[in-house]
């Protein structure tokens, strides 16, 4: 069912056409639209052929761009930055907004101030020549309510047009076919009449085509799109509207409104906006294939090769099913002490959790005294979606494939059909584990909803990669022996080369830019222990690197640590069972006998 087909006019285009005439002959023109350099400079040039003095700037992310194309970077020393603070925004909004600023002057010292509520940057550079420049850098914002009633404060489309004379014409905010085919997706989700009865739909697609900005800035964490930004914002614009109208909580991770779908792309030309509903795509058979040495595994794992794994893993075979009919296959293999449940890809964008732990799996199979379960990747509908996304947009995070094809987090299903969470479900009963060790990832680069107020609402803290870390969450009565696990873990951990520095460098551009610290450390590992009852297995350990999305050594480096995190639980785990033999509850099934 077709909801919405429409296209909308280029901004560009609108100006040029409206202030290219011999009236507007000796005219200045600024502008702030959502556009890459290239078409910015080349609408530039055909004003100057008519006369019209013009200067066209990124409205998102302002005071980068003007870095990257205004401001002089040889031989700079330091850089002053008072950053806007405003009644709208958190404290911090503006010099996030700034990443990855730090990493692009190199040398030069970079110090943000807390300046007004007036949305200007103060810049004030030095260079190492006594050379000193000063300049005013605009970030125009617009405030509007969320549906919910909060003030947003998100930037915004500006025009400011002087005539011939010096007389200002115009000095507005201005629409623009970004945040047009925003609004027009949404209102055609809004305004249709879904009823009660969830999920609404099988899958809902969004094609955009539009103008926009895709480069990099300076690495994997320098990532810079607007066509990424805008599948954020309409993902998780809409899944706002759906728990409002199922009336659940902000947040709430139980919805299930079917497979939310936005698919953005870059086009030269006019903005062309599709939304419909559709069924399924019936799922593609896994073909047969031969392990492929996973140490090497630079980029997501295919399908077959999870398939292959696990059967050369062997085991009891565990066996759910997933809501678009793909198997969830899990093993459990028996063995002495105290079982561990391993699982990634709960989040199906999270990929390199899937790969560290089959390759933690097969060496814990190797010692002979393994005993655990295993779920590779629990969420399979969602991890076709991130293949099919990753087709046109490898680099993006895709957080429309976080959930599975009902619009639910796996782990969160309170109620049947249960269908991908009978995998965890079997692997805790069949092991007895009272240890999961579940392996996720977030964004590797800054993450933004950039007409919803900019930072990811209800995910704030996440905005820019701060490191690998991890998160122990532990029932009642569970938490000396968490305290014992987490100690040991980060000791192990520490010894993985190059892990502690890593962490440090990522946390070094995290507080240049968020001006506050991350998370606090043991033995240089971010870690977090909290107690709740929310998860099924007493100790839950939650990795947590940044994988959204890097390939190569990057990608090498992520699966490896995930598998050390596997390895290093999974021993002080014993270790501490050795410990406290008589603990109640504790060996859940020893070599595949209850206790």
């Amino acid at each position: 069912m077709i909801l919405l087909d429409t296209t909308l006019e280029r901004t560009l285009d609108a100006w040029e056409r409206q202030y290219s005439g011999p009236a507007w002959r000796g005219a200045t023109l600024e502008g702030w639209l959502f556009e890459g350099r290239p078409a910015r400079q080349a609408a530039q040039a055909r004003l100057a052929r008519a006369g019209i003095a013009a200067q066209l700037r990124s409205a998102y992310k302002p005071l980068l761009h003007f870095f990257l194309e205004e401001a002089d970077l040889d031989g700079l020393a330091a850089v002053t930055v008072h950053y806007p603070v405003h009644p709208l925004a958190r404290p911090n909004r503006y010099t996030l907004e700034a990443h990855p600023l730090a990493d692009l002057l190199g040398a030069a010292s970079l110090q943000f101030v807390t300046g007004t509520a007036d949305l200007h940057y103060q810049v004030h550079l030095r260079y190492a020549d006594g050379r000193q420049r000063h300049a005013r850098v605009y970030a125009p914002n617009a405030a509007a309510d969320a549906d919910d009633g909060t003030p947003l404060l998100s930037p915004t489309g500006w025009l400011r047009v002087h005539d011939a004379a010096g007389a200002v014409v115009a000095d507005a905010a201005c629409g623009t076919e970004y945040r047009a085919a925003f609004d027009a997706a949404v209102d055609a989700v809004r305004q249709h009449p879904w009823g009660t009865q969830a999920p609404h739909f099988e899958r809902l697609d969004i094609r955009i085509d539009l103008p926009g900005v895709e480069f990099d800035a300076g690495g994997d964490a320098g990532l810079v799109s607007t066509c990424e930004a805008l599948h954020e914002d309409l993902y998780f614009t809409l899944i706002e509207f759906f728990q409002r109208q199922a009336g659940l909580p902000p947040g709430d991770r139980r919805l299930q409104p079917g497979q939310i779908v936005p698919d953005i792309r870059l086009a030269d030309g006019p903005a062309r906006v599709h939304v419909a509903t559709r069924a399924f795509d019936p799922p593609e058979p896994v073909p047969a294939e031969p392990c492929q040495p996973l140490e090497h595994a630079g980029a997501p794992l295919s399908p077959a090769q999870i398939a292959a794994h696990l059967a050369a893993l062997g085991g009891e075979a565990l066996q759910a099913t997933s809501r678009q009919g793909r198997p969830v296959p899990g093993t459990y293999l028996a063995g002495p002490g105290p079982a561990v449940f391993i699982s990634g890809g709960q989040h199906a964008n999270e990929t390199s959790g899937i790969v560290g732990a089959l390759r933690a799996a097969h060496i814990l199979r190797a010692t002979g005294t393994a005993h655990f379960a295993l779920v590779a990747a629990e969420n399979p509908d969602g991890y076709a979606l991130h293949r099919e996304l990753c087709a046109h947009h490898p680099r993006h995070m895709h957080h429309a494939a976080r959930y599975s094809a009902l619009g639910d987090d796996v782990a969160y299903r309170a109620s049947e059909p249960l269908l991908e969470q009978h995998a965890r479900r079997a692997a805790l009963a069949r092991s007895g584990a009272r240890l999961h060790i579940n392996l996720h990832g977030y964004p590797a680069h800054e993450w933004t909803r950039p007409l919803s107020g900019y930072l990811p609402r209800q995910f704030e803290s996440w905005t820019l990669p701060k490191g690998f870390f991890l998160l122990l969450r532990h029932h009642t009565g569970w938490g000396e022996v968490a305290e014992q696990l987490m100690n040991g873990v980060c000791a192990r951990l520490a010894r993985v080369p190059g892990l502690v520095a890593f962490n440090a460098r990522q946390a070094a551009r995290y507080e240049a830019h968020a001006m506050e610290k991350g998370f606090d450390t043991r033995h240089g590992i971010a870690c977090v222990v909290a107690e709740t009852e929310q998860e099924m297995a007493p100790l839950s350990l939650i990795s947590e690197f940044p994988d959204e999305t890097v390939y190569g050594d990057a990608f090498r480096y992520a699966h490896t640590v995930q598998m050390e995190t596997v390895l290093a639980a999974t021993a002080v785990f014993q270790d501490v069972a050795r410990l406290c033999p008589d603990r109640a509850g504790w060996r859940g099934l020893d070599g595949g006998r209850a206790a």
